[in-house]
């Protein structure tokens, strides 16, 4: 075999590829094995059929169309190593010349990582916010914990907002009953605004055994985005009672025996998780540094595979919602419709892209090697965080054949954990920040930012529990290259 491989750009090249007929032989065997068992001819037993009788019976072109089918897969893959390409995509092969007898020539185009120049990576430095809880802030979390304990009592006025209310639903539209638009005994926190638009105006101001009238747009099902008639009847109002905040409150609520403990231990957990988030943002600003100090070409036909893909995701996700993409804009609050949606998923994935690519260099400049303890580490991370053993998301890794792309973002994540490791971090006060603090357990330098939105959530429920992840970009979404 002999192979020539041209640049087409700096995402692309097109490798040439020739190979002698004798280089041929076993992919001649496989076909005329398979043809063997099923031709059948009389005279000759199944599978004793002779090679020259099959070119006969089924026609050489096809003998040779096959044999070029199983030959060029295992040829190409051949040249791939040779010439130590990394692609990134499927090729795209065209026969150049088949001579009987003599030569088998193709052409294969295909995407491929690209050569990047590095900066200098030996002098970095980033600025994080510096880590400081308020007063207000310890206030709000404590209020989280006083509405877990508050109760409520039936109150003969009209609701108000923060009132807790049990109503009866009709939605019609076109003067007919929804059947999935009706419900009885609803209990619902006036002003929340989770229900649906239109509601909070409707039951505030409203009594007992009152109802009122509105429309609105509905979210999901056949008649999506069409303006329904729904009537709302309160059944009764009742109005919630926070606990006295002082002592006893800190007893009920906590661990702890006085107010000044409990609020003691929120302001060290406040803190806590602002260090970790420091890890977070150290992380994502250097990521950031690395890409706006590096040029780095995408090859644009794997960004739009990417946006497909997430596209097609999304749509699915609608179907089974039983809602369209203006129905999702208007519940999730999207300004600037699809146009703007598709932007920014763009965005998203050539950030992606970019991070993959530089993070592989560096690895690569780095040599860095992946092991069994990073392995095991992240796998145990990752099994964690899906709520499954280690056992079921290695077994997950491989029955979805992504483990060869798992071991490429641990080694992503390992080389972006040593640079992060030499990078000097201060915080806005011009304080070093110790990043032996901010990655407690694992090799993973985003372990850091996915504790911090764990400890963050926990904070704000008031309750202490145990995120492409991996390193996959500054929003953690990871295009499949």
């Amino acid at each position: 075999m002999k192979s020539t491989i041209e640049n087409l750009g700096p995402t692309r090249v097109r490798l040439a590829i020739e190979v002698p007929w004798s280089d041929l032989d076993h992919a001649f065997g496989e076909v005329y094995k398979e043809l063997r068992n099923q031709v059948r001819i009389p005279g000759f037993r199944p599978g004793k059929v002779p090679n020259r009788v099959i070119d006969q019976r089924v026609g050489r072109p096809v003998v040779l169309e096959q044999v070029v089918q199983h030959a060029v897969p295992e040829v190409y893959s051949e040249a791939v190593r040779e010439n130590q390409v990394r692609v990134i995509a499927q090729p795209e092969v065209e026969v150049t010349r088949l001579e009987d007898g003599e030569l088998l020539a193709f052409t294969a185009e295909v995407d491929v990582a690209p050569t990047l120049e590095l900066p200098a990576l030996d002098s970095l430095a980033v600025t994080v916010d510096d880590v400081e809880v308020t007063d207000e802030e310890i206030e709000q979390q404590i209020s989280v914990m006083r509405e877990r304990f508050a109760t409520l009592t039936g109150v003969e006025r009209a609701a108000e907002d923060g009132d807790y209310v049990s109503i009866d639903l009709e939605a019609t539209l076109d003067g007919e009953v929804l059947e999935d638009g009706s419900t009885t005994g609803m209990s619902y926190e006036v002003g929340s605004g989770n229900l649906m638009n239109g509601l909070d105006e409707a039951v505030r101001g409203l009594s007992t055994d009152e109802s009122a009238t509105f429309t609105t747009p509905l979210l999901n099902g056949p008649d999506a985005g069409k303006e329904a008639e729904v009537t709302v009847t309160v059944r009764s109002v009742k109005a919630k009672e926070l606990p006295e905040l002082d002592d006893e409150f800190a007893s009920i609520a906590s661990e702890f025996d006085t107010l000044a403990e409990l609020q003691d231990d929120v302001r060290t957990r406040l803190s806590r998780t602002k260090v970790l988030q420091q890890g977070a943002q150290a992380r994502d600003k250097l990521v950031e540094h690395l890409i706006e100090s590096t040029e780095v070409p995408v090859p644009e036909k794997l960004v739009e595979q990417e946006l497909t893909f997430r596209a097609q995701s999304m749509e699915r996700e609608l179907l089974q919602a039983g809602m369209d993409w203006d129905a999702y804009f208007s519940a999730a609050g999207i300004e600037g419709g699809r146009e703007a949606y598709d932007a920014e998923m763009r965005e998203n994935v050539e950030k992606a892209v970019k991070t993959q690519f530089l993070l592989d260099s560096i690895a690569d400049s780095r040599e860095v090697t992946v092991d069994n303890e990073d392995l095991s580490a992240q796998i145990m991370a990752q099994a964690q965080r899906n709520r499954v053993s280690p056992e079921q998301y290695a077994q997950q890794l491989q029955q979805g054949n992504n483990i060869a792309e798992f071991v490429a973002d641990v080694r992503r994540t390992k080389a972006l954990a040593q640079l992060l490791e030499q990078t000097t971090i201060t915080d806005a006060s011009g304080n070093t920040v110790d990043l032996e603090a901010l990655r407690p357990k694992t090799v993973s330098a985003d372990e850091a930012g996915a504790e911090a939105a764990d400890e963050a959530a926990d904070t704000a429920d008031g309750s202490v529990t145990p995120a492409e992840a991996g390193v996959d970009d500054a929003e953690g979404s990871t295009a499949k290259a």
